[in-house]
């Protein structure tokens, strides 16, 4: 019939080869983890990330902790106030004023109000009389 110990036998020398097998795994994995690994080395290398333009800030204290590789303009969000840093850290404040372009109506309308505050001005003393009245010569 059956051969019984040819049977545990074969399965027995099987077993051994599978642990003789996992060993050299787990030897292979050891003398790899025992090699010293490579150093890593990091560099870090600082970059410009915006070379043009201007920056929007909320102080100048915002200004002074911002590093910059060029000259550099800073503005705060209301447009009040500028802030010029160069790349010695040296920091300049500037307060902005809106420009507003008047075409040639708004030029007339200054000047015609210019006239009527001239007007007023040059009359000197309130007048009683009846503005209806006719001016009597003397």
């Amino acid at each position: 019939m059956y051969n019984v110990p040819y049977y545990y036998g074969n399965n027995t020398q099987a077993n051994i080869d599978k642990i003789d097998n996992q060993i050299r795994e787990l030897e292979t994995l050891r003398s790899h983890l025992q090699k010293p690994q490579p150093s890593i080395n990091q560099t870090f290398q600082l970059a410009p990330t915006n070379q043009s333009g201007i920056k929007y800030v909320d102080s100048e204290s915002d200004v002074s902790k911002e590093l910059v590789f060029v000259d550099t303009l800073f503005v705060d969000k209301g447009y009040t106030t500028m802030w010029y840093k160069n790349v010695k850290g040296e920091i300049k404040e500037y307060r902005l004023e809106e420009v507003k372009k008047e075409d040639e109506r708004d030029l007339i309308i200054k000047d015609l109000q210019k006239q009527l505050k001239e007007l007023k001005e040059g009359k000197d003393e309130p007048s009683n009389s009846d503005t209806n009245e006719p001016v009597k010569e003397q």
